[in-house]
């Protein structure tokens, strides 16, 4: 017999726009395979300018989404919404998330969770001054949510349950959609590619790992997209930078490209086991993933065998110019065969509904 459906209401960054952020791609997936299953899925979204400009998907076609102004136009109209719930989640990134996050804990009837895609800058945040506090989050909060929902597993779950008084940090990865993200065949346009919005900490791996290789070899192709990047970039020649990539044309992207590259920010390899979604989505095309390295990347993909390491421009350049073409292959298909079988947004959706009804056991005990 089927769990009852639940009502879900989600606070989150956004759902209607992927410009300069990779939540919306998560929240899609996650809604609309937890709709999928049966639940009523409310998403709450504040309308703010920067993303309204970007809507790549104004109504998405799953669940319910409803824009709000502002923290009292939310407070105004929906608190209804909230009490009602039988899971409240507010994501990482929420404007006033921690009056949000107040908010919800005194208006919820039923369980409340913090959906951090974000944790390892999270808990760098909650480290900095004033101390234990994040624009979106503040470190008394973290007992308060009945789940805390992390993008980042391993040692850090254990850390918000020790150190913050989690009552309970489940992991929850990103994913991805196989039914957007697959292998076409298409010319190839790129030998190595990266998606991914500027970030200060992690462009020296950038330039180490693509803008290097670039430079060094002239007839090579290779392509960054992500918005953010300052205008006196200095991209070599053959280099083709795109400002910015709605998710309707990441599959493209992957596909027109040899080899992908994935590389992570500071925070995120120091806290280990915080994989991108670029990364799930690339693999489910059957790209061939070439990664800088962080702990628990193993337990997602084996080195060698379905994903690639590496620490420099030459160890690049080494696999661009010299790997087989059916070596090349067969690795991209590997991690295909891996991320399809562990990884998507229906396996996100029916984790997070086993966590649920784990506390609702749990406390029912």
């Amino acid at each position: 017999m089927n769990p009852a459906p639940l009502r879900i209401a989600i606070i989150g960054l956004s759902i209607t726009s992927s410009w300069g952020n990779g939540h919306a791609t998560t929240y899609r997936g996650l809604v609309r395979e937890l709709a999928a299953r049966g639940h009523d899925v409310l998403f709450l979204e504040c309308d703010v300018p920067w993303y309204a400009g970007h809507r790549d998907l104004p109504q998405p076609p799953f669940g319910r989404t409803v824009l709000y102004e502002d923290l009292e136009a939310l407070q105004r109209n929906h608190a209804e919404d909230i009490g009602a719930a039988d899971l409240v989640i507010v994501g990482s990134f929420v404007r006033d998330g921690v009056a949000v996050g107040d908010w919800v804990q005194a208006e919820a009837s039923g369980l409340t969770a913090f959906y951090d895609i974000d944790t390892p800058v999270t808990l760098a945040r909650l480290r900095e001054p004033p101390p234990g506090e994040a624009p979106y989050l503040d470190a008394r909060q973290i007992a308060g949510y009945d789940l805390y929902l992390s993008f980042t597993g391993g040692p850090t779950l254990a850390r918000l349950e020790r150190e913050f008084g989690s009552p309970a940090a489940r992991v929850l990865h990103c994913a991805v959609d196989p039914a957007l993200y697959f292998p076409e065949p298409l010319p190839l346009q790129w030998d190595l590619g990266y998606m991914g919005t500027y970030s200060d900490d992690r462009q020296p791996r950038v330039e180490r790992m693509l803008l290097q290789p670039a430079r060094q070899w002239h007839a090579g192709r290779f392509a960054v997209a992500g918005a953010q990047y300052p205008a006196g970039m200095d991209w070599p020649g053959n280099v083709q930078h795109i400002e910015h990539l709605p998710p309707a044309e990441h599959r493209a992207f992957y596909n027109r490209q040899r080899f992908t590259l994935n590389v992570t920010r500071d925070d995120m390899i120091e806290a280990g086991w915080s994989p991108s979604v670029r990364l799930f989505e690339a693999a489910a095309c059957g790209t061939p993933i070439v990664s800088d390295r962080w702990e628990g990347i193993e337990t997602l993909l084996e080195p060698g065998r379905e994903i690639f390491l590496a620490d420099s421009a030459a160890e690049v350049l080494r696999l661009l110019r010299e790997l087989p073409e059916n070596e090349r292959l067969a690795v991209g298909e590997r991690a295909r065969t891996r991320i399809l079988a562990q990884h998507t947004a229906a396996h996100r959706a029916a984790q997070l509904e086993g966590y649920v009804h784990a506390l609702r056991a749990r406390e029912a005990a």
